[in-house]
């Protein structure tokens, strides 16, 4: 299997270029290559910059203002709260594994189809199931904002609890309110002070 991403160039005109089908083609194209699972890479043509992140959040941008928003206010000033924060690092792989699930989720509801109405039954077709999520489409954007504000509220629930116990833990210590002032009773800190520095 070829691992290799499709290369799409992003010019000064903002003007995408794929460069696999040697054609100019729009955000939309991007959106559709995405939803087929097509591995994708944009550059900047000028710099050769890796733009793919900013792109990608253009078209969740587009989606979120164009259509009915999956991300409610709460979930993205969550989100917002948690850049800059310790618990950053964890927060997008919390997010990914959680998204992972919902779609094994989705895909266990395809295959339990399939398990009852066979393979080349209209119940699994493409076509139909597109129809489907269509149809569903409020519902199911619903069901996935709850999920993942239940998902987000059990972070920072743990967040809150690791803080507390951190707290607990070092509070044991019992380390003195000017601890990184040198003096009598800190000779480390005396040490470090050159100024002080036994001859």
């Amino acid at each position: 299997m070829n691992n290799e991403k499709r290369v799409i160039k992003k010019y000064p005109n903002r003007r995408l270029y794929d460069t696999a089908t040697s054609s100019y083609i729009t955000l939309s194209d991007v959106k559709q290559l995405v939803l087929e699972q097509v591995e994708i890479q944009v550059i900047d043509a000028k710099t050769q910059d890796d733009i793919t992140r900013s792109v990608l959040l253009q078209i969740i941008l587009e989606e979120e203002t164009g259509g009915v928003p999956m991300f409610s206010y709460d979930v993205l000033t969550r989100i917002i709260r948690f850049y800059g924060n310790a618990m950053q690092g964890l927060m997008g792989g919390y997010l990914e594994k959680n998204l992972e699930l919902f779609a094994q989720m989705q895909q266990k509801l395809q295959d339990q189809t399939r398990s009852v109405y066979g393979d080349n039954n209209v119940f699994t077709s493409p076509n139909l199931w597109g129809e489907f999520m269509k149809f569903q489409g409020p519902a199911m954007q619903n069901m996935m904002t709850s999920y993942l504000e239940q998902s987000t509220n059990m972070f920072v629930e743990m967040q809150n609890q690791m803080q507390e116990r951190a707290k607990n833990l070092f509070s044991g210590f019992g380390f003195p309110a000017n601890y990184n002032q040198p003096n009598a009773e800190n000779p480390i800190n005396d040490e470090k002070d050159p100024n002080k520095r036994k001859p």
